[in-house]
Parts: C-alpha cells; structure tokens; sequence
C-alpha cells in the first residue's frame, strides 16, 4: 500500500496516544499541513505522506491495505 488516508492518521494517531504536535515532531511535517490532511482540506504530497507513514511505523503502528473492509491501522506486535 503506496498511501494513507486522513482517517488512518488519525486513527494511528490515537492508538499511539500522540497528539498532532508529536507527530508534527517525529515527521518534520509542519503542523498546518497535518491539520489540513487529517481535515481532509488537501492532497498532500508523496514526500508528506512518506515523512507521516515513516513516523507512525517507527512508533508502532501498522498500516492495513484495503481487503473488502477498508484500510485500517493497529500496532505492531510485539
């Protein structure tokens, strides 16, 4: 799966328990363009969803591919 969805950010996000601000910190994406993606307000970049994806999967998170139920997220086991 080349790309995430807003909704998966954000879900990843929670499970994390992570604020916008954190993962503004570990992706070095600024945060009025987290705002905008998670908002649904944009179209970001390959490089912006790369940074974002790179972020949550170091911290954890796994990112589902569609499968007849939607794209979801869950953490890693350990």
């Amino acid at each position: 799966m080349n790309t995430i969805t807003a909704a998966q950010v954000r879900a990843a996000r929670g499970l994390l328990g992570w604020t916008r601000d954190e993962l503004v910190a570990a992706s070095g994406v600024p945060k009025s363009t987290l705002v905008r993606l998670e908002d649904g307000n944009s179209a970001p970049r390959t490089s912006t969803l790369t940074a974002i994806r790179t972020a949550l999967e170091t911290a954890g998170v796994e990112f589902i591919a569609e499968n007849g139920g939607g794209a979801g997220v869950r953490l890693k086991k350990e």
